[in-house]
């Protein structure tokens, strides 16, 4: 019953009530007409509600913060008759206590028929939607009273974190570069290359003395120097290592954004979080799906133990502070083939291995510099 169906009762029965005290049949007439209405609008809506199945359809399938999703509601009408036109109404909830509706009209269906109904869904932020329950209801014309039915259940939709390409490091472009191709040689030469000319400063040691001998001039033996061939990127979920909540947002979006593009580059890929740990052929899309539900809280972080694999590697740890709970532990991390870069989402860490992401700007504007490569 609406709100007008409570004031028409009230109205019936205190019209009837004072024109049996004072002998006014005039009120007995308004107060039946009131009490008559309602009955009136019970029968309506009892025998107009539609017989109405439903199933949802969100696209695109996979959403990212910012996406603007469309919801389709293919309906169902189970009536023998006509029915009336009538409302559906879908519970939207983007978080605990945050809630809303999408409210649309759907006309007069025929018996047995089918349409589809749509409404659009902002995504601004990441998280888990709750849509549902799904809901027909329809008013008796005058208003009094209004039925509803369900129509489909609940689903959720999964809207992962908003994330940027960016490029990994070439050996010896940019600071981080020159750093991991000295790493590099520092691990020993890789598979042989070619034959070069003698030049001054070379090890006699790499002189191949037998294709020399065939030759006026020394040749040496020209190596490859190995490349990248792994990275892991921590996410410090410490809420005390961040001065708000959308710093950590931001360190978020920088954990997705790096892991993606390290697997967009082939590397081994590894994403700790906390107790998360997930490696494999997989892990971006897993990784997304566990940045989309993560939150700060004070989980402990999994043991960090060396990064299966053989050549250099990075460790990338994504946090609010140097002082953080994720640093503090890539610290005690030893492994001479990997090479830690800090990136801070509260301040400008000021080393040379690092880069700040005080804003979405500034990471991508620092990441690029890092690694002597334009923005992607």
């Amino acid at each position: 019953m609406t709100r007008y169906g409570v004031l028409a009762l009230a109205a019936g029965f205190v019209a009837v009530g004072i024109g049996r005290t004072f002998g006014v049949i005039e009120l007995y007439v308004i107060g039946a007409g009131f009490l008559g209405a309602v009955a009136a609008a019970a029968v309506f809506v009892a025998g107009r509600t539609p017989r109405v199945s439903g199933m949802r359809r969100v696209s695109p399938v996979a959403l990212v913060a910012g996406d603007l999703a469309r919801v389709d509601l293919d309906l169902t009408h189970h009536g023998i008759v006509r029915s009336t036109r009538f409302g559906l109404r879908e519970r939207v909830a983007r978080r605990v206590g945050d809630e809303s509706a999408a409210e649309l009209t759907v006309e007069p269906l025929g018996a047995r028929s089918r349409v589809t109904a749509s409404y659009q869904l902002p995504t601004s932020t990441r998280g888990v939607i709750e849509l549902g329950p799904l809901v027909a209801e329809v008013r008796d014309p005058l208003g009094l009273l209004r039925r509803t039915r369900p129509v489909a259940g609940v689903d959720h939709v999964l809207v992962a974190p908003r994330t940027f390409p960016v490029h990994m490091p070439n050996l010896g472009s940019g600071p981080l570069g020159r750093h991991l191709l000295g790493q590099a040689r520092r691990l020993g030469p890789g598979e042989f290359h070619s034959l070069r000319e003698y030049a001054d400063g070379d090890e006699p040691k790499t002189i191949h003395w037998r294709a020399s001998a065939r030759s006026d001039k020394l040749l040496v033996k020209q190596h490859t120097v190995e490349g990248i061939r792994r990275a892991m990127v921590l996410l410090d979920v410490d809420q005390d290592s961040y001065a708000d909540a959308a710093s950590f947002e931001r360190a978020v979006t920088v954990a997705a954004s790096l892991v993606r593009s390290a697997d967009d580059a082939d590397l081994i890929t590894r994403f700790v979080a906390g107790g998360v740990d997930l490696r494999g052929p997989d892990v971006a899309s897993e990784s997304l799906g566990v940045l989309a539900r993560i939150d700060a809280d004070s989980t402990r972080l999994s043991t960090l133990g060396r990064h299966p694999g053989e050549g250099v590697g990075l460790l990338l740890v994504v946090s609010g502070t140097t002082a953080g709970t994720a640093m503090a532990a890539a610290r005690e991390l030893v492994d001479p083939t990997q090479t830690t870069v800090h990136i801070t989402t509260d301040e400008t860490t000021g080393g040379p291995i690092s880069a700040a992401a005080r804003t979405e700007a500034e990471f991508l504007s620092s990441w690029a510099t890092l690694v002597g490569r334009g923005r992607r």
